[in-house]
């Protein structure tokens, strides 16, 4: 065809919809974009939008037959087939066509389907905005597009964003993902304050344009905002920033300034009805570091029992429970879910009883109030302070014939008593034993008590355990022949967020649990262990074990040979910090160590691409990213890994503890490491 020569364009034509069939020239043979029940409804609602291509069908001799096939347009015969199947569409309705006789069927279906330009998104964002602004409500564009509400809205802010930046958006200067990332801030000019920043730099990760506009922002997960609650943050006129693109945990508080002083507020509000109980003094604060209490004597109030008819609730509750649960067990409707959660709640508030302390005890003990790790309000009770502690008056028990006890210690023994005062006799009466005697039957008593414990194991297992027992539970214990000294050392301030940790509160409920099982006197100890069952005796033991572990890498206080034994316990255990639920944060970690050591980190769990990404951020930037390269990947530093031991250490783990053949080295605190059996340990 020569320049001179016109175009002539295909007629077009109605045709009625029962003349025409599909024709397998059609190049589309995979489904892809638009259902046809969605091409439908469409179809229903706004009618055939584009006209379908058609070629006629020959007989045998070339005639046209009266039937039209379709190279190009399938999917709209489809839903039109659809409709009409649905009795919405009549049958012989004409249906818009273009007649195309040249050319080859499958040249006419590959260009419809390849010269087809598809839409830019953010010509999509922007259509969305604009029938948004001529009165549409996103549930309507939601419905006439066939998809969530929640797509809508998140188009809609995507197109809220700066214009400068959705320019860079259609000049490709900024990916899609780097652009989502920017609609957690509405702040154009913010947004644009980032951009310029980073535009020129390879820091244009989306998690770091999202923590550059969440700079100074509150996490809503945050146990402040929690105790707050988001409700109350906003009625106060805070401002909440939102990530639609991705779980944000409710999103970000803007105004740090005001969730500090609606803290203190309903913290001292809180206070308040805890003080009018009485208490000598409260202590009050967001947090209060892990050993807090170290060196106080905590007071076990009475638990109030559950009465009639809070137990009868309790009953009709759990009964509702286990009927649900048995009538659901494949999958909760969302109703009987959030009644589950319902049941669950009420369940634990008749579960959490109230606790009485007499007067006596709260006239000289305090509270500390704080907030928890879930964000409730936590109080606790019954503290009492060394200097607040009552004078403790001697009962006359440790005098014995009359010497004070505390004298004895200066007795020597080493320079008997007169011999002479033995032989003398008395005629009158009896005269009491001299010291000296007593301390040598006693010596046999002794020997003979330690023989006799040693034959028999469980008595001595209750003897170790009253004798443990007695001193970490009981500020003022009784003496106890057995001298084994268990010492639970605090952890102070030195280590942010322990106290919030999987094993930290763990240790909290458990001990707790046993404060509120043991007598309040000491003197009623024994006793109450011998009616423990030895499942109790046993977790009681091993608590009180527990509880003398001292694994601290202390600078000043440098013990190689106790922290080699803490790799051996721990490899015996089989301790894996990551499961117990220690993860590399950067108040943890990250934000503790040098740049080098924060890169090898990255590069151990993620690879050197990863850590190639970050090499270039500044120290702050790089913690942040860091972080949320580390989440999930279970990395440890290696002062927390799991200690190779020597073989012979594994085979004494596997013995239950005995040592294997040749472990036979004793070994002390002042020996040097090397050469010892715990060498490779410490190593």
């Amino acid at each position: 065809m020569t320049k001179s020569q016109k175009i002539t364009l295909s007629a077009s034509r109605d045709i009625p919809f029962n003349k025409l069939v599909l024709s397998q020239s059609n190049v589309r043979r995979i489904k892809a974009g638009v259902s046809i029940e969605e091409l439908a409804e469409d179809i229903a609602r706004r009618t055939l939008l584009s006209s379908i291509t058609v070629r006629p069908v020959l007989d045998e001799d070339g005639a046209e037959t009266g039937m039209f096939e379709i190279p190009a347009g399938g999917r709209r015969y489809r839903a039109l087939e659809l409709l009409v199947k649905q009795k919405r569409l009549n049958h012989t309705a004409p249906v818009p066509c273009i007649v195309r006789t040249d050319g080859l069927a499958e040249e006419d279906s590959l260009a419809e389907n390849v010269q087809r330009a598809p839409l830019h998104p953010l010509d999509q964002f922007r259509a969305f905005q604009a029938m948004r602004e001529k009165g549409k409500s996103e549930g309507e564009i939601a419905a006439a597009f066939f998809v969530s509400a929640n797509v809508v809205k998140q188009r809609l802010k995507l197109a809220a964003i700066a214009p400068s930046l959705l320019d860079a958006y259609a000049e490709e200067e900024l990916t899609l993902d780097q652009l989502m990332a920017f609609t957690v801030n509405p702040d154009h000019e913010r947004q644009e304050q980032v951009w310029e920043s980073i535009k020129r730099t390879y820091a244009k990760q989306p998690y770091e344009i999202r923590r550059m506009l969440t700079e100074g922002a509150v996490r809503a997960s945050d146990r402040r905002a929690q105790f707050v609650g988001l409700g109350a943050y906003e009625a106060a006129g805070g401002a909440i920033l939102r990530d639609l693109f991705q779980s944000d945990d409710g999103g970000w508080l803007q105004d740090a300034g005001l969730l500090a002083k609606l803290v203190d507020e309903k913290l001292e509000t809180d206070a308040e009805a805890i003080r009018a109980e009485g208490w000598k003094w409260i202590e009050i604060g967001t947090d209060f570091p892990y050993g807090h209490t170290y060196g106080l004597r905590r007071i076990i109030g009475e638990t109030e029992p559950m009465s009639e008819d809070e137990i009868a609730s309790f009953h009709a509750l759990k009964a509702e429970y286990d009927q649900l649960e048995e009538e659901y067990a494949e999958e909760f409707p969302e109703d009987i879910d959030s009644r589950l959660g319902e049941i669950e709640t009420a369940m634990e508030a008749l579960q959490e009883r109230p606790v009485r302390f007499e007067p006596d005890e709260i006239a000289g003990a305090g509270v500390f109030v704080s907030i928890g790790h879930d964000g409730r309000l936590r109080v606790e009770r019954g503290y009492v302070r060394p200097k607040d502690e009552p004078s403790v008056e001697s009962d006359g028990q440790d005098e014995v014939d009359g010497i004070d006890a505390s004298a004895e210690e200066d007795v020597d023994d080493a320079t008997p008593p007169d011999a002479s005062d033995e032989a003398e006799e008395e005629d009158d009466g009896l005269k009491p034993l001299s010291d000296r005697l007593v301390m040598e039957l006693t010596a046999h008593r002794t020997l003979a008590l330690r023989d006799a414990l040693a034959n028999d194991p469980q008595t001595a297992f209750l003897a170790s355990l009253h004798a443990m027992t007695l001193r970490l539970f009981y500020h003022y214990p009784l003496d106890s022949c057995i001298e084994i000294t268990p010492h639970s050392a605090g952890f102070g301030g030195q280590a942010p967020g322990l106290g919030d940790t999987a094993y930290a509160l763990s240790i909290d409920d458990r001990t707790t649990s046993w404060l509120g099982a043991l007598p309040k006197a000491p003197e009623d100890l024994w006793e109450a262990l011998v009616g423990f069952d030895n499942d109790s005796r046993e977790a009681l033991f091993a608590h009180c074990v527990a509880m003398t572990v001292n694994a601290v890498q202390e600078p000043y206080n440098r013990r190689p040979r106790a922290l080699a034994h803490a790799d051996v316990l721990a490899a015996t255990l089989g301790l894996d910090m990551a499961a117990a639920g220690w993860a590399p944060t950067g108040e943890s970690y990250l934000a503790h160590v040098t740049k080098a050591r924060i890169l090898e980190a990255v590069r151990e769990a993620k690879g050197d691409g990863a850590a190639d990404r970050i090499a270039g951020l500044k120290k702050p930037d790089m913690v942040a990213a860091a972080e949320e390269l580390l989440e999930g990947t279970d990395w440890l530093p290696e002062v927390l890994r799991m200690p190779a031991l020597a073989e012979s250490k594994v085979q004494s783990a596997e013995n239950g503890g005995e040592p294997a053949m040749g472990d036979s080295a004793v070994i002390t605190d002042d020996e040097p490491v090397t050469g010892n059996a715990f060498a490779t340990a410490a190593e």
